[in-house]
């Protein structure tokens, strides 16, 4: 269970790291090690172990005479206790994993053996001078921070040679500096090179093995808590409302059979990607779109920068494609669009890899169909504008191969009487290769179907025959969708089968709503909250108003 969590968890990470929410370095900090179980005590994110480290080893060097108060004063806070056993652990592991010679072996083995044999006599505190331990912490430092340096293929000598000097300048710290009888460790009469003079660093390749040597730096230097990590707000929130909601109560997800569930979202005329020149033009007050989303979101911008990497300026104006892209996921179209795909990518996987197969169960029990009603209009459009629209909705096709865009279409044709006449159709396209839609149906209609009723109803009615299963869920562009809430559809969807409201199964269930445009103005702010206030808060009332009167009752 701890694996698979983790699994999920660093899923969720990985979102937040993606969509620039969070640094490299509090993705490091928040992730669970891939390699959960290789230590005996449970591995948690190393922002909950952030300082113990350091706190221990200033509770080693305070205490003076007995080991019970060095292991009470330690377990006083569970999280430093399964710091410091963890980092033991790792420290040998790595160790053992670079020796490459049996007499470097047998001085690691005779450390260690006197180390836990202190431990079991309970004399560790008159064995070892526990305050020369921060020099053994800064010496690990420097070699963690080497052996990360050091390319996965190909040697590097001088590096090797300096991990070398600082396994021997370690060897020598404990065994002559915080050792009280460990001088003769050293001494090999029939050593015939020089201590640690041959590495093994072929576990430099193992991507599981330099993940433990990050951690274990976090956990050796991170010296302040770690409460404000992450900074960025939206993925505070999102961790505190995925966490929060774990402990509700919910259906179990179905092991083998669950709902089909398809997804509509209406599009009319929206921006979905901007384009190089609507990002740099300024409006009437000077201030571009670009400028204004730098403005509005700084540590995310900078989090981009950090993941892209450019180098100079000329690197960084190739990759406008880049910063286009990253402008255009904090709008609408977009970024619900993206969000909404990660489902069929991560709803349905189960442990650390996705095979072809659970894909393709994927791609038969999700389904997500954007109703763009002027899409057939927009692709055959003289207007710029216009047509960059049909081919940004084009390119989203291509990056989401399962998307599905519906559309009405206008063909004149000749009736009966030889008259020309417009007939309409609802027409549902996919990408195809690199550059074109493919028709998938054709549905002829009795007339215009935005002459019925409004806009917006007429262009999800249209295009609702396309969607298939179940389940419909239908959202506006200005949702968003999460990773971290997608791993829990089917436990959502089997609230259709419940019993608990009477003998009629629910038909309708309402998912809370959160607006991500909410931040852009203070308009948007208050259109936000009053959604929360008179759609979220004001149907759980009145899903059963009885208890609510119960509640508030004053007989």
């Amino acid at each position: 269970m701890e694996k698979k969590f983790s699994y999920i968890w660093n899923a969720f990470i990985s979102s937040l790291r993606e969509e620039d929410l969070i640094s490299n370095s509090e993705r490091d900090l928040l992730v669970v090690p891939s390699s959960v179980g290789d230590t005996s005590v449970t591995q948690w994110p190393p922002f909950l172990l952030a300082s113990k480290i350091p706190m221990a080893l200033d509770i080693a060097k305070s205490v003076k005479k007995r080991d019970e108060e060095l292991l009470r004063r330690i377990k006083q806070d569970p999280y430093t206790y399964y710091a410091v056993i963890e980092c033991y652990e790792t420290l040998l592991d790595i160790l053992y994993s670079l020796i490459a010679e049996t007499s470097d072996m047998k001085v690691v083995d005779r450390i260690r053996e006197s180390l836990e044999e202190s431990i079991h006599n309970q004399s560790l505190v008159r064995d070892f001078r526990l305050d020369e331990l921060h020099l053994l912490s800064d010496k690990f430092n420097k070699l963690l921070s080497l052996l990360l340096e050091i390319e996965q293929e190909g040697n590097d000598t001088a590096k090797m040679t300096q991990i070398a000097n600082l396994l021997q300048d370690t060897m020598e710290i404990i065994t002559q500096d915080i050792m009280k009888n460990g001088q003769g460790i050293l001494k090999d009469e029939n050593r015939e090179s020089q201590l640690f003079a041959n590495i093994n660093l072929e576990s430099i390749k193992d991507e599981a093995w330099r993940e433990k040597c990050v951690r274990l730096r976090l956990l050796l230097t991170t010296k302040e808590s770690a409460i404000y990590v992450p900074i960025n707000l939206e993925a505070r929130r999102r961790m505190t409302f995925f966490a929060n909601s774990l402990f509700m109560k919910m259906p179990r997800a179905p092991q083998h059979l669950c709902f089909h569930i398809s997804v509509l979202t209406p599009y009319f005329k929206e921006e979905v990607l901007f384009s190089a020149e609507d990002l740099h033009k300024k409006n009437e007050d000077g201030i571009s779109i670009l400028f204004y989303l730098q403005k509005i979101y700084p540590d995310e911008w900078k989090n981009f920068f950090e993941r892209i990497r450019p180098k100079d300026e000329e690197s960084r104006k190739s990759m406008m494609d880049e910063i286009s892209r990253w402008a255009s996921y904090r709008g609408q179209t977009a970024k619900t669009a993206k969000l909404d795909h990660q489902r069929t990518n991560s709803s349905y996987q189960d442990g650390e890899s996705v095979a072809d197969m659970d894909l393709a169960i994927a791609d038969i029990k999700f389904t997500y169909v954007v109703s763009c009603q002027v899409y057939g209009m927009q692709k055959v459009s003289k207007d710029a504008k216009e047509k960059a629209r049909y081919l940004n909705i084009l390119n989203l096709m291509m990056m989401y191969p399962s998307l599905r865009i519906a559309y009405i279409d206008e063909v004149e044709a000749p009736n009966k009487d030889g008259m020309t006449e417009k007939t309409y159709y609802s027409v549902l396209v996919k990408g195809v290769g690199d550059k074109y839609d493919e028709e998938i149906y054709r549905i002829k209609l009795p007339g215009k179907p935005t002459n019925i009723g409004e806009g917006k109803p007429e262009n999800q009615n249209h295009a609702i025959i396309f969607t298939r299963g179940e389940a419909l869920q239908v959202i506006d562009m200005n949702q968003d969708n999460y990773l971290e809430e997608a791993f829990k559809m089917r436990n959502v969807l089997e609230e259709f089968e419940s019993t608990k409201y009477g003998k009629s199964k629910p038909t309708i269930l309402g998912l809370r709503e959160h607006i991500f445009t909410g931040s852009v103005s203070s308009l948007a702010w208050f259109m936000s909250n009053q959604e929360t206030s008179f759609v979220t808060i004001g149907q759980r009332v009145l899903a059963n108003p009885l208890k609510y009167v119960t509640l508030f009752s004053f007989s």
